[in-house]
């Protein structure tokens, strides 16, 4: 079909309610085009968001779609899953949303392996709720919980889905909406849990006071931490660990291979005690 933003949005709900500048457009923009690009019918996505900024692409994305409660967007979207095997469905969850409260239900929706496509936006802040630290703030940094700078250690999505078993997992930034898109492409296209943690600006929250309150100036930051997967693999392992210390993480595919799928394995096991 053409292509048309229009048919994949609420175009009622518009304009959106994000911030000035806010990376959270960019983001679903480019989750849009991917949706176009793959030919899916809005009736066959499952949108499911939950608190936060991201919680508002349940509000504006033209689809099925739920708002559920904090930390429990995977925990929702596994039984839409499991019920309709056949939908794409998508989660989408800040990181104070995704790595703390719901980080165990992170960490279980990869090692099942489900077919979900979760949609990571680490903006590094909890942006909503007036920007109190969260598990990806960078060390060093103010925040209204930590307002003589950061001292928890640097941590890394990725790893943790890796860590956890997720067989597609990618990071990229909204700096790079066109790599972002084609990354979503193809987690889209993958049968099994695909991560995507995407590097977004909010430059309102957590820019203002860390000298970066344009979003230019933001989004700037965030690029200068990101390596290419393929500069990044000739690194030893000791030069790694260090700039992950520093807070500066590889960019690109960084994980993806084939495994037995859970909703296959679930009606499998449906079937055998069915004695079919």
């Amino acid at each position: 079909m053409a292509f048309n933003y229009d048919y994949y949005l609420r175009t009622d709900k518009m304009p959106t309610l994000w911030c000035w500048g806010c990376g959270d457009g960019i983001i679903m923009k480019a989750m849009i085009r991917a949706f176009a690009k793959l030919g899916w019918d809005k009736n066959d996505i499952c949108i499911v968001s939950g608190i936060g900024c991201s919680g508002r692409f349940s509000s504006y994305i033209d689809a099925n779609t739920v708002h559920t409660t904090h930390g429990r967007t995977v925990a929702y979207a596994t039984g839409i899953k499991l019920a309709n095997p056949d939908k794409h469905v998508i989660v989408v969850a800040g990181d104070g949303d995704g790595l703390a409260i719901g980080g165990n239900h992170t960490i279980h929706g990869a090692r099942r392996n489900i077919d979900l496509n979760f949609v990571l936006i680490n903006n590094f802040i909890y942006g909503l709720t007036n920007s109190q630290v969260s598990p990806t703030t960078p060390k060093g940094m103010w925040t209204v919980t930590t307002q003589y700078g950061n001292i928890d250690p640097t941590f890394d999505a990725c790893d943790l889905a890796i860590g956890a078993g997720a067989t597609f997992v990618g990071r990229e930034s909204v700096s790079e909406p066109l790599k972002l898109e084609r990354m979503f492409i193809k987690g889209f296209e993958h049968k099994g849990f695909s991560f995507f943690d995407v590097h977004s600006n909010c430059h309102v929250n957590l820019g203002r006071k860390n000298k970066m309150a344009k979003a230019k100036q933001n989004m700037d930051w965030i690029e200068e931490n990101l390596i290419s997967k393929a500069k990044w693999d000739k690194l030893s392992k000791e030069e790694q660990y260090k700039l992950k210390k520093e807070g500066k993480f590889p960019r690109g595919i960084l994980h993806h291979v084939e495994e037995p799928e859970y909703c296959e394995e679930y009606y499998k096991m449906v079937e055998k005690v069915r004695g079919n």
